[in-house]
């Protein structure tokens, strides 16, 4: 990339890079450094028209995301989270071809929270 002068890396992290979860502190710990190796690699990078971005949702609902939130566990989770559900994989996806795209050239560094607005909680 940095040769062609041009590339988009997106790194998928979590919202729990920025929240505690419960029980989840290596989760907690190593999304977190994701976004910050994302931070770094956005300056050392961006002279070289390279973009660095995360992309950081809640729960996903997944096959693996459906079964380790089912229940009350998930029920509760969801309560917590202002639009009330967890994001689809669709709307994960979107986010990070909008991210890839030239309209996003302009864009580097930063962590986008896809949480349904349980981060401004």
């Amino acid at each position: 990339m940095v040769e062609a002068g041009y590339g988009r890396i997106i790194n998928l992290a979590s919202q729990a890079a920025v929240i505690g979860l419960d029980q989840h502190a290596a989760y907690c710990a190593s999304k977190a450094a994701v976004v910050g190796l994302t931070h770094v690699l956005s300056l050392e990078w961006a002279p070289h028209g390279v973009t660095v971005n995360a992309v950081s949702p809640t729960v996903v609902e997944t096959p693996l995301g459906k079964a380790a939130w089912a229940g009350e566990r998930g029920e509760k989770a969801k309560a917590a989270i202002p639009v009330g559900r967890f994001a689809q994989p669709e709307e994960v996806a979107a986010l990070i071809a909008f991210v890839a795209g030239d309209d996003a050239a302009m864009i580097s560094g930063s962590n986008y929270l896809m949480d349904g607005g349980f981060s401004t909680v």
